[in-house]
Protein backbone atom coordinates (compact mmCIF):
# COMPACT_ATOMS: atom_id res chain seq x y z
CA UNK A 1 0.00 0.00 0.00
CA UNK A 2 2.87 2.37 0.78
CA UNK A 3 4.40 1.84 -2.66
CA UNK A 4 1.12 2.67 -4.43
CA UNK A 5 0.62 5.69 -2.14
CA UNK A 6 4.08 7.04 -2.94
CA UNK A 7 3.75 6.66 -6.69
CA UNK A 8 0.30 8.27 -6.99
CA UNK A 9 1.28 10.97 -4.50
CA UNK A 10 4.32 11.81 -6.60
CA UNK A 11 2.56 11.54 -9.97
CA UNK A 12 -0.56 13.32 -8.72
CA UNK A 13 1.53 16.12 -7.26
CA UNK A 14 3.22 16.75 -10.60
CA UNK A 15 -0.02 16.62 -12.62
CA UNK A 16 -2.04 18.76 -10.18
CA UNK A 17 0.78 21.30 -9.88
CA UNK A 18 0.92 21.78 -13.64
CA UNK A 19 -2.87 22.08 -13.92
CA UNK A 20 -2.87 24.45 -10.93
CA UNK A 21 -0.22 26.63 -12.57
CA UNK A 22 -2.30 26.75 -15.78
CA UNK A 23 -5.52 27.74 -13.99
CA UNK A 24 -3.74 30.27 -11.80
CA UNK A 25 -2.06 31.95 -14.78
CA UNK A 26 -5.32 32.04 -16.73
CA UNK A 27 -6.79 33.92 -13.80
CA UNK A 28 -3.86 36.39 -13.87
CA UNK A 29 -4.46 36.93 -17.58
CA UNK A 30 -8.16 37.51 -16.81
CA UNK A 31 -8.92 34.61 -19.11
CA UNK A 32 -10.74 32.31 -16.68
CA UNK A 33 -13.33 31.74 -19.40
CA UNK A 34 -10.87 29.20 -20.82
CA UNK A 35 -10.83 27.12 -17.61
CA UNK A 36 -13.43 24.72 -19.01
CA UNK A 37 -11.02 23.74 -21.80
CA UNK A 38 -8.32 22.95 -19.25
CA UNK A 39 -10.77 20.72 -17.37
CA UNK A 40 -11.67 19.10 -20.68
CA UNK A 41 -7.99 18.30 -21.28
CA UNK A 42 -7.72 16.83 -17.78
CA UNK A 43 -10.81 14.69 -18.45
CA UNK A 44 -9.39 13.36 -21.72
CA UNK A 45 -6.06 12.67 -20.00
CA UNK A 46 -7.77 10.57 -17.31
CA UNK A 47 -9.89 8.67 -19.87
CA UNK A 48 -6.89 7.81 -22.07
CA UNK A 49 -4.86 6.79 -18.99
CA UNK A 50 -7.64 4.37 -17.99
CA UNK A 51 -7.74 3.07 -21.56
CA UNK A 52 -3.98 2.46 -21.47
CA UNK A 53 -4.44 0.57 -18.18
CA UNK A 54 -7.07 -1.61 -19.86
CA UNK A 55 -4.81 -2.27 -22.85
CA UNK A 56 -2.00 -3.29 -20.51
CA UNK A 57 -4.26 -5.89 -18.90
CA UNK A 58 -5.42 -7.19 -22.30
CA UNK A 59 -1.85 -7.46 -23.60
CA UNK A 60 -0.71 -9.22 -20.43
CA UNK A 61 -3.48 -11.77 -20.09
CA UNK A 62 -5.12 -12.12 -23.52
CA UNK A 63 -2.68 -14.83 -24.63
CA UNK A 64 -2.66 -17.84 -22.35
CA UNK A 65 1.01 -18.62 -22.86
CA UNK A 66 3.33 -18.78 -19.88
CA UNK A 67 6.48 -17.92 -21.85
CA UNK A 68 4.77 -14.95 -23.53
CA UNK A 69 3.63 -13.53 -20.20
CA UNK A 70 6.99 -14.20 -18.57
CA UNK A 71 8.96 -12.34 -21.25
CA UNK A 72 6.44 -9.51 -21.35
CA UNK A 73 6.68 -9.11 -17.56
CA UNK A 74 10.46 -8.87 -17.82
CA UNK A 75 10.14 -6.18 -20.47
CA UNK A 76 7.65 -4.16 -18.44
CA UNK A 77 9.78 -4.40 -15.27
CA UNK A 78 12.87 -3.17 -17.13
CA UNK A 79 10.93 -0.40 -18.89
CA UNK A 80 9.34 0.67 -15.59
CA UNK A 81 12.79 0.87 -13.98
CA UNK A 82 14.03 3.17 -16.76
CA UNK A 83 10.92 5.38 -16.81
CA UNK A 84 10.71 5.80 -13.02
CA UNK A 85 14.42 6.59 -12.78
CA UNK A 86 14.21 9.12 -15.60
CA UNK A 87 11.09 10.68 -14.08
CA UNK A 88 12.90 11.50 -10.83
CA UNK A 89 15.90 13.07 -12.58
CA UNK A 90 13.78 14.94 -15.16
CA UNK A 91 11.54 16.52 -12.53
CA UNK A 92 14.52 17.62 -10.46
CA UNK A 93 16.15 19.30 -13.47
CA UNK A 94 12.99 20.87 -14.90
CA UNK A 95 11.19 21.99 -11.73
CA UNK A 96 12.79 25.46 -11.78
CA UNK A 97 11.94 26.11 -15.43
CA UNK A 98 8.61 24.37 -15.86
CA UNK A 99 6.46 27.19 -14.42
CA UNK A 100 7.94 29.80 -16.76
CA UNK A 101 7.65 27.55 -19.81
CA UNK A 102 4.01 26.71 -19.08
CA UNK A 103 3.09 30.37 -18.57
CA UNK A 104 4.87 31.41 -21.76
CA UNK A 105 3.11 28.71 -23.82
CA UNK A 106 -0.23 29.50 -22.22
CA UNK A 107 0.07 33.23 -22.91
CA UNK A 108 0.64 32.47 -26.58
CA UNK A 109 -2.35 30.11 -26.67
CA UNK A 110 -4.62 32.70 -25.02
CA UNK A 111 -3.42 35.50 -27.30
CA UNK A 112 -4.07 33.44 -30.43
CA UNK A 113 -7.27 31.91 -29.05
CA UNK A 114 -5.89 28.40 -29.60
CA UNK A 115 -8.44 26.35 -27.66
CA UNK A 116 -7.15 23.02 -29.01
CA UNK A 117 -3.69 23.89 -27.72
CA UNK A 118 -5.05 24.62 -24.24
CA UNK A 119 -6.88 21.29 -24.12
CA UNK A 120 -3.76 19.51 -25.35
CA UNK A 121 -1.53 21.24 -22.77
CA UNK A 122 -3.63 19.95 -19.86
CA UNK A 123 -4.15 16.60 -21.60
CA UNK A 124 -0.39 15.96 -21.87
CA UNK A 125 0.22 16.93 -18.24
CA UNK A 126 -2.28 14.34 -17.01
CA UNK A 127 -1.50 11.66 -19.61
CA UNK A 128 2.23 11.62 -18.85
CA UNK A 129 1.68 11.06 -15.15
CA UNK A 130 -1.18 8.64 -15.84
CA UNK A 131 1.00 6.51 -18.13
CA UNK A 132 3.79 6.36 -15.56
CA UNK A 133 1.27 5.32 -12.88
CA UNK A 134 -0.16 2.56 -15.09
CA UNK A 135 3.34 1.33 -15.87
CA UNK A 136 4.24 1.21 -12.20
CA UNK A 137 1.10 -0.67 -11.16
CA UNK A 138 1.54 -3.16 -14.00
CA UNK A 139 5.06 -3.96 -12.81
CA UNK A 140 4.00 -4.01 -9.16
CA UNK A 141 1.19 -6.47 -9.87
CA UNK A 142 3.75 -9.11 -10.88
CA UNK A 143 4.75 -9.38 -7.24
CA UNK A 144 2.83 -12.23 -5.63
CA UNK A 145 2.59 -10.25 -2.38
CA UNK A 146 0.79 -7.37 -4.13
CA UNK A 147 -2.77 -6.85 -2.91
CA UNK A 148 -5.07 -5.16 -5.42
CA UNK A 149 -7.37 -3.86 -2.67
CA UNK A 150 -4.51 -2.36 -0.66
CA UNK A 151 -3.03 -0.96 -3.86
CA UNK A 152 -6.28 0.87 -4.67
CA UNK A 153 -6.50 2.26 -1.12
CA UNK A 154 -2.89 3.46 -1.25
CA UNK A 155 -3.30 4.95 -4.73
CA UNK A 156 -6.49 6.79 -3.80
CA UNK A 157 -4.91 8.14 -0.62
CA UNK A 158 -1.88 9.37 -2.56
CA UNK A 159 -4.05 11.25 -5.06
CA UNK A 160 -6.15 12.84 -2.31
CA UNK A 161 -3.10 14.00 -0.33
CA UNK A 162 -1.41 15.40 -3.45
CA UNK A 163 -4.60 17.25 -4.45
CA UNK A 164 -4.94 18.80 -0.98
CA UNK A 165 -1.28 19.81 -0.99
CA UNK A 166 -1.55 21.50 -4.40
CA UNK A 167 -4.77 23.25 -3.30
CA UNK A 168 -2.94 24.69 -0.28
CA UNK A 169 -0.07 25.81 -2.48
CA UNK A 170 -2.42 27.51 -4.91
CA UNK A 171 -4.17 29.22 -1.98
CA UNK A 172 -0.90 30.89 -1.06
CA UNK A 173 0.39 28.66 1.73
CA UNK A 174 4.11 29.34 1.37
CA UNK A 175 5.64 27.22 4.15
CA UNK A 176 5.06 23.84 2.49
CA UNK A 177 8.52 22.37 1.65
CA UNK A 178 7.56 21.29 -1.86
CA UNK A 179 11.17 20.89 -2.98
CA UNK A 180 11.85 18.51 -0.08
CA UNK A 181 8.74 16.50 -0.98
CA UNK A 182 10.05 15.97 -4.50
CA UNK A 183 13.56 15.26 -3.28
CA UNK A 184 12.75 12.50 -0.80
CA UNK A 185 9.80 10.96 -2.59
CA UNK A 186 12.15 10.81 -5.57
CA UNK A 187 14.67 8.90 -3.47
CA UNK A 188 12.01 6.42 -2.36
CA UNK A 189 10.89 5.90 -5.95
CA UNK A 190 14.48 5.18 -6.99
CA UNK A 191 14.67 2.52 -4.25
CA UNK A 192 11.39 1.03 -5.48
CA UNK A 193 12.75 1.06 -9.06
CA UNK A 194 15.82 -0.80 -7.79
CA UNK A 195 13.50 -3.50 -6.45
CA UNK A 196 11.76 -3.74 -9.83
CA UNK A 197 15.13 -4.10 -11.55
CA UNK A 198 16.14 -6.88 -9.14
CA UNK A 199 12.84 -8.67 -9.83
CA UNK A 200 13.49 -8.41 -13.58
CA UNK A 201 16.93 -9.99 -13.14
CA UNK A 202 15.44 -12.84 -11.08
CA UNK A 203 12.82 -13.48 -13.78
CA UNK A 204 15.50 -13.46 -16.49
CA UNK A 205 17.44 -16.04 -14.50
CA UNK A 206 14.33 -18.19 -14.13
CA UNK A 207 13.87 -18.02 -17.92
CA UNK A 208 17.59 -18.83 -18.38
CA UNK A 209 18.12 -15.59 -20.31
CA UNK A 210 21.06 -14.70 -18.08
CA UNK A 211 23.41 -16.96 -16.09
CA UNK A 212 22.90 -17.58 -12.40
CA UNK A 213 26.58 -17.94 -11.43
CA UNK A 214 26.10 -18.38 -7.68
CA UNK A 215 22.53 -19.55 -6.86
CA UNK A 216 22.63 -18.19 -3.30
CA UNK A 217 25.05 -15.65 -1.83
CA UNK A 218 23.57 -15.85 1.67
CA UNK A 219 20.40 -16.95 3.37
CA UNK A 220 18.98 -14.80 6.18
CA UNK A 221 15.46 -16.19 5.98
CA UNK A 222 15.80 -17.37 9.59
CA UNK A 223 16.25 -13.70 10.57
CA UNK A 224 13.96 -11.91 8.08
CA UNK A 225 12.21 -14.23 5.66
CA UNK A 226 10.94 -12.51 2.49
CA UNK A 227 7.77 -14.59 2.83
CA UNK A 228 7.11 -13.47 6.40
CA UNK A 229 4.94 -10.52 7.44
CA UNK A 230 7.69 -7.87 7.45
CA UNK A 231 9.65 -9.54 4.64
CA UNK A 232 6.61 -9.61 2.37
CA UNK A 233 6.11 -5.88 2.93
CA UNK A 234 9.78 -5.15 2.14
CA UNK A 235 9.68 -7.41 -0.91
CA UNK A 236 6.58 -5.67 -2.28
CA UNK A 237 8.00 -2.19 -1.63
CA UNK A 238 11.75 -2.53 -2.23
CA UNK A 239 12.25 -5.94 -3.85
CA UNK A 240 13.81 -7.44 -0.71
CA UNK A 241 15.18 -10.97 -1.11
CA UNK A 242 16.38 -13.00 1.89
CA UNK A 243 18.38 -15.44 -0.28
CA UNK A 244 19.50 -13.65 -3.46
CA UNK A 245 21.62 -15.03 -6.27
CA UNK A 246 24.95 -13.37 -6.98
CA UNK A 247 23.74 -11.69 -10.19
CA UNK A 248 20.54 -10.44 -8.51
CA UNK A 249 22.54 -8.91 -5.67
CA UNK A 250 25.15 -7.38 -7.98
CA UNK A 251 22.50 -5.94 -10.30
CA UNK A 252 20.53 -4.42 -7.44
CA UNK A 253 23.67 -3.03 -5.76
CA UNK A 254 24.99 -1.54 -9.02
CA UNK A 255 21.66 0.13 -9.76
CA UNK A 256 21.31 1.56 -6.26
CA UNK A 257 24.86 2.97 -6.17
CA UNK A 258 24.35 4.58 -9.60
CA UNK A 259 20.87 5.89 -8.74
CA UNK A 260 21.92 7.33 -5.37
CA UNK A 261 24.94 9.03 -6.95
CA UNK A 262 22.75 10.54 -9.67
CA UNK A 263 20.08 11.58 -7.13
CA UNK A 264 22.64 13.29 -4.91
CA UNK A 265 24.32 15.03 -7.84
CA UNK A 266 20.98 16.19 -9.30
CA UNK A 267 19.65 17.71 -6.08
CA UNK A 268 23.01 19.26 -5.20
CA UNK A 269 22.57 21.75 -8.05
Amino acid sequence: MLASFLITFREGLEAFLIVGIILSYLNQLQASRFNKYIYLGVFFGIIISLFIAYIFQVVLYAIDNENYQHYLMIGILLFATIVLSYMVVWMANQSKQIKGEIEENLKTLVTTGNITGMVFLAFLAVLREGFETVLFFSSLSFNESFSFQEGIIGATSGLVVSLVLVYLLMRGVKNIPIKEFFKYTGLLILIIAGGLFGSAVSMMQAAELVPTFVPMVYDISNILDDRGLVGTFLRALFGYNSSPTLLHLMAWFTYMISALFLWKKTYAK
